[in-house]
């Protein structure tokens, strides 16, 4: 275990505030374009967490994200935007933050630092073995997160983390560590920048990736979505039209009447459509 924080490191810029509008935006982006070789270098430590996950949910088992800052509120969106998207319960993906759910907005003085409190929130859902979690922290060092997953690993839960420093204690601390290194970051230490950005796109695979092996996603459609606004029946209905034939009209009675595409597809399944 190394001791070295890369994220904490200085910028390969300085004088930032000297800099014209379009020198820092050309130089973000020259910094940006080192997460994607970053990023692609965790995918087979993704595919290892996936594939286990995967068996654990067909089994019942949900996926925890447990983060502070940034990190946390990836989590949470990440988390957030599973049920809509792929029409499953919110209790499959479930977000969670150092200091609760106040703290999405405003930071919760010193809540990262506690070691017990991230275990403590994961045992109010009534965790169990079938459960993944997986600790989100750029420096690797939060307390937080890192009392959550030591915890959790203890009990037999599998565990994961998303970190932006080599070889940290979160790292140590999991089962599957995906360490996604993008370097200092354009002004020192602002991990809401390439490291979240990198955290991001990492939640995007894990969450994708999982909701299509569970069946949720029919060619490269979103089949079960949820209906809840115009826009969303318009897709559902242009779904329904491409695949079957039939007229808008009675593609858009069919979805509002079964609730999503997939039922309309099994309905005409069973129908012998």
């Amino acid at each position: 275990m190394t001791l070295e924080s890369i994220t904490e490191s200085e910028s390969l810029y300085n004088d930032l505030e000297k800099m014209t509008v379009r020198q820092l935006l050309d130089s973000i982006h020259e910094e940006d374009k080192k997460v994607l070789p970053a990023v692609h270098e965790t995918i087979p430590q993704v595919e290892s967490l996936v594939e286990q996950v995967v068996e654990r949910m067909k089994k019942g088992g949900r996926l925890f994200y447990v983060g502070a800052g940034t990190s946390g509120r990836l989590g949470i969106l990440d988390a957030s935007e599973i049920p809509p998207t792929y029409g499953v319960g919110y209790d499959l993906v479930i977000g969670m933050i150092a200091g609760g759910d106040q703290a999405i907005r405003k930071a919760v003085e010193a809540a990262e630092d506690n070691e017990e409190l991230g275990w403590e929130d994961l045992q109010a859902y009534g965790i169990n073995e079938l459960d993944t979690v997986v600790g989100i922290a750029a420096s690797g060092r939060t307390p937080y997160v890192i009392g959550a997953v030591r915890k959790a690993r203890e009990n037999g839960i599998l565990t994961g983390c998303i970190t932006n420093n080599p070889g940290s204690e979160l790292a140590g601390a999991v089962d599957v560590a995906i360490e996604a290194i993008v370097g200092p970051e354009f002004v020192s230490g602002s991990t809401r920048m390439k490291s979240g950005t990198s955290q991001k796109l990492i939640l995007n695979m894990i969450t994708t990736s999982l909701m299509i092996k569970l069946g949720k996603v029919k060619g490269n459609k979103m089949v079960n979505m949820q209906l809840t606004n115009q826009k969303l029946i318009a897709r559902g209905t242009r779904m329904i039209v491409d695949e079957l034939g039939y007229e808008e009209a009675k593609a858009r009675r069919l979805l509002l009447l079964h609730g999503s595409v997939n039922n309309v597809l099994e309905a005409a399944k069973n129908e012998g459509k």
